[in-house]
């Protein structure tokens, strides 16, 4: 299990060095994130400089000042065409109404990446390096019904979700993690609009601890007994842990996440997470930099994963309690792999 998980991200890495440009001095290129806080952002904008100066590409990074700064995200894309960048890296805070302005940068002639988070329509950018976010969620799911075993048929499950607006990375995390865990989906392109009387409910968190923290607090007074709690990212989950704790909940809940950022997987070393998947923003950020930089050189597109509509950049489930029948590696290892 643990080989396997390590070569998926050797893969992507593979594809990452073999396809190298030459330099390309003279191009400029923008990173457009949700926030310049969030670790996963931090190390996205790390791995897209260090490409960048290797590669002699000139960056200029910009973000949302929290996220769902949907406004500061078309300001910045104004910029970059204004200022004649080949292309753009983005995460996009709200995927539909970002759409417009990313149309007006692919007509004037810019590749626009999505990083992370899809655009919806997936096909509005020119390409997605990303997470499969669905099955991130998928695999968390599937972890915290194994782990309860006859007990997940009584769940009380708390969503912590990201934005009202629902980004697709949000949807698909979510609608992941309800499959995994044996819930049925409603439609799978929104989350809230199960029947499934296991659930408690749904509330947003900004992607942070205190949204996170703020969210479990509503959550735990609709139902004080919630022993299983979904969340979008490990912000959100330490937020959701520290409510728990206040309450004297913290040893009998389950938590599962999505990020695998090294203060995350610290936490599912410690007990406070249960399980999280790990993302590669570093991996993203430096494969979106290079396909700029060979968009300028010859007009070539990146091509996504053979079937899927985006590149996949890898996904590992990490947790020190591995269940029956899902592939994880350990917090050993995580460690090895993380980012922040």
């Amino acid at each position: 299990m643990k080989m396997k998980a390590k070569a998926l991200v050797g893969v992507a890495a593979l594809a990452l060095m073999s396809a190298a440009p030459a330099m390309a001095e003279g191009v400029s290129a923008c990173l457009i994130t949700k926030t310049d806080t969030n670790p996963f952002f931090v190390k996205m904008k790390e791995g897209a400089e260090a490409k960048a100066a290797e590669l002699g590409v000139t960056l200029k990074s910009y973000a949302g000042k929290i996220d769902g700064d949907h406004e500061s995200q078309v300001a910045a894309i104004e910029a970059c065409i204004a200022d004649g960048a080949k292309g753009i890296l983005l995460t996009a805070s709200d995927t539909k109404a970002i759409v417009d302005s990313v149309k007006a940068a692919r007509d004037a002639g810019l590749l626009v990446i999505a990083l992370d988070t899809p655009l919806d329509p997936v096909d509005a950018a020119d390409a997605t390096f990303a997470t499969d976010n669905f099955q991130a969620g998928l695999l968390i799911g599937q972890w915290a019904k194994a782990t309860m075993g006859d007990k997940a048929a009584d769940a009380k499950i708390a969503l912590l979700d990201l934005a009202i607006s629902q980004p697709s990375v949000d949807v698909l995390r979510d609608q992941g993690f309800l499959q995994g865990f044996g819930v049925d989906l409603a439609d799978p392109n929104k989350w809230g609009d199960e029947s499934d009387p296991r659930i408690v409910g749904n509330e947003v968190t900004s992607g942070n601890e205190e949204g996170g923290l703020k969210a479990m607090e509503t959550l735990l007074a609709k139902d004080p007994d919630i022993n299983v709690v979904y969340t979008i990212n490990e912000p959100s989950a330490a937020g959701a842990y520290e409510a728990l704790k206040a309450v004297g909940r913290e040893k009998d809940v389950l938590i599962v996440s999505v990020d695998g950022g090294c203060p995350g997987v610290a936490n599912v070393k410690d007990g406070i997470i249960g399980a999280t998947s790990q993302q590669y923003p570093l991996l993203m950020a430096s494969l979106g930099i290079e396909a700029i930089a060979k968009f300028a050189a010859d007009g070539t597109k990146p091509a996504p994963t053979e079937g899927k509509s985006f590149f996949d950049t890898g996904v590992a489930l990490i947790t020190d309690k591995p269940a029956a029948g899902v592939e994880s590696i350990d917090t050993a290892k995580g460690t090895e792999l993380c980012w922040g």
